[in-house]
Order: structure tokens, then C-alpha cells, then sequence
């Protein structure tokens, strides 16, 4: 039986491919980890990172070994969240996770959810990225999240209740704002302010090559995690700020406008996820009755609830 450490251990170097920024991460000695890495391939038998002295490959060994560590720890974890979960207590907790920027409609109208078999209900709610959401669902520390911008992730059943374009934040005087709506090629050498990749790599990745298709160029990049910190590079650099519609409303005021960017590349979709193999009757009705909720609101309000990254 391969110890914890050294799976984790493998997981760190594969994700990292750097055995220093590995050895932060884990917060031990980069000697210390190359001696897990080299125990754990002799217990494997197998190669499981090629290295020097400056790039690190994760051999088709490798890839495999990891790829079933990262489930056998999620496992792990999950067991021992529905071991904590279980209370001797007669009120029923659902765990709910949203992003930080979710719409306070669609947050309002889950947290007022009610189920008739679990009168005395509770919504533990936290907040989080989008990733690490998925991430906590799936290990069991959540029952179910909100995520948005994100596409389907393997383990997770998933419900979408919204879509939304993004939005460019702006100053009022600019330009730019003479116009209904945006596209990349309005944006060219222009300063941009976008998220940080982290907070969601797909929603990233995807703005990246929408503008690199169109042939949209920056000026330069800033990259912020909350539209409030966008919002004095707006003013300051006459920057345009990649926001969803939520967080683009929290700042427009005080000389700051916003224009929706007119491309379906980029669409924000937000679902409600829980997951796949959950056959909790508790995360089933809370699903179940939060959608048909949604549902009985006139489709132009719901249309209207778009959320952040």
C-alpha cells in the first residue's frame, strides 16, 4: 500500500513539474521530496519523472500513477467528510458552496428553498472559486455548489440555471462608451484588466483565445481577483476591465460604465452542480426544488442571472 505522502508527493512535482515549488507546496525540504519521489518509484518499479537540472516530464507511468492517486485521495477525503457529516442531532445540513460574485438573486432563492421532509433544515453556506468548488463537491465537502464558467467536470452531475455574456468595465467619458456593446476588435491596444488565471482557468483560457483569434492585442495586462481591485486601474490607466455582469454592476458608479462584450465565444454559463454518484435524497429534493423555483420566476428575470467567476 502506497503511503498518503507519497502520492501526494507525486501529485505535487506532476502539477508543479518544478521540485522546489513542489517542496514549498508540501512545505518540506526539496531533498526530502526527491527521497519520496525516489522511494515511491522504487516501490512502483517504475519511472515516474524524468528530470535535470532545470525541467522535470511525468513519464506515461507517471501520468497513470497520478491520475489514480488524485482519485484514491479524493476518496479518502470524501470518507472521512461524510463521516463528519453524520450528526446525532435532528436538523438536516446541506452544505451549499457559491462563488463570491454569484448573484445575490440566485443565492437568495436557494438559501429559501424549503423541504417539506426536513422541516428543520440548514444551509451551511460558503464561498469559494468556482475550481475549488468543484474540487470540494467532489471530495465530499460540499453537497452542492454553485460554479459558473466552467464546463463539464468528470464526477459531477450538473443543472444549468443561467448564461450571461461578460462585460467590459469602463470609465464613462471613454470612447468606447458611446457604443451599445463591445467586441475584440474594439479592445485592441487598449490596457486590459482580467482575473486571475487561478480563479478560473477555463473562463481564462477561453478569453485568451477568443482575443488572440480576433487578433485583439493589449497594450499590457493586470490581473485582479475581485472587480473592486479593477476598479482604480479603470480610472487611473484608462483601463477596460473583463467582468461578469454581477461585478461589473458592483462597480459602475462614480465615473465607471459598463458594456456587455458581444461575443458567444464567452458565453458565462452557471450551473448548479452535486455529485454524479450522490444518492442522498436530501441533495436530490434541494436540487429539485431550487430548479423548479428558478423555473417559476417570468424567463426574463432569470434570464438576469448571470454570476462572476
Amino acid at each position: 500500500m502506497v503511503e498518503v505522502r507519497l502520492m501526494q508527493a507525486a501529485i505535487a512535482v506532476a502539477e508543479e513539474l518544478n521540485f522546489s515549488r513542489a517542496a514549498i507546496r508540501l512545505s518540506i525540504t526539496q531533498s526530502a521530496l526527491t527521497k519520496q519521489i525516489q522511494d515511491l518509484e522504487e516501490r512502483v518499479g517504475r519511472e515516474l519523472f524524468r528530470r535535470n537540472n532545470q525541467t522535470v516530464e511525468v513519464t506515461e507511468a507517471g501520468q497513470a500513477f497520478v491520475e489514480d492517486a488524485r482519485r484514491a485521495l479524493m476518496h479518502a477525503e470524501r470518507a472521512v467528510h461524510s463521516a463528519r457529516g453524520r450528526s446525532v442531532s435532528a436538523e438536516a445540513v446541506l452544505r451549499l458552496g457559491k462563488s463570491p460574485y454569484t448573484d445575490p438573486f440566485l443565492v437568495s432563492t436557494l438559501l429559501s428553498v424549503r423541504l417539506p421532509l426536513y422541516p428543520h433544515l440548514k444551509v451551511a453556506l460558503s464561498s469559494n472559486f468556482s475550481p475549488i468548488l468543484a474540487h470540494h463537491v467532489l471530495s465530499g465537502a460540499l453537497d452542492v455548489a454553485v460554479l459558473t464558467g466552467m464546463g463539464e467536470t468528470v464526477g459531477l452531475s450538473s443543472l444549468q440555471v443561467a448564461t450571461a455574456p461578460l462585460y467590459i468595465a469602463l470609465e464613462s467619458h471613454d470612447p468606447l462608451a458611446k457604443l451599445r456593446e463591445l467586441r475584440f476588435s474594439d479592445l485592441h491596444e487598449r490596457h486590459w484588466i482580467v482575473f486571475e488565471r487561478h480563479v478560473n482557468p477555463q473562463a481564462y483560457d477561453s478569453l485568451q483565445r477568443a482575443a488572440a483569434a480576433d487578433g485583439a492585442v493589449p497594450l499590457d495586462t493586470q490581473h485582479v481577483t475581485t472587480a473592486e481591485e479593477a476598479a482604480p486601474l479603470i480610472v487611473d490607466r484608462q483601463g477596460l476591465a473583463f467582468l461578469t455582469r454581477t461585478g461589473a454592476w458592483r462597480i459602475a458608479r462614480d465615473g465607471i460604465t459598463m458594456r456587455p462584450l458581444a461575443d458567444d465565444r464567452l458565453t458565462v454559463t452557471t450551473h448548479i452542480v452535486a455529485r454524479a454518484d450522490d444518492d442522498s435524497r436530501i441533495v436530490s429534493e434541494f436540487v429539485r426544488s431550487a430548479v423548479r423555483k428558478l423555473n417559476s420566476f417570468a424567463q426574463p428575470k432569470q434570464e438576469r442571472l448571470p454570476l462572476a467567476v
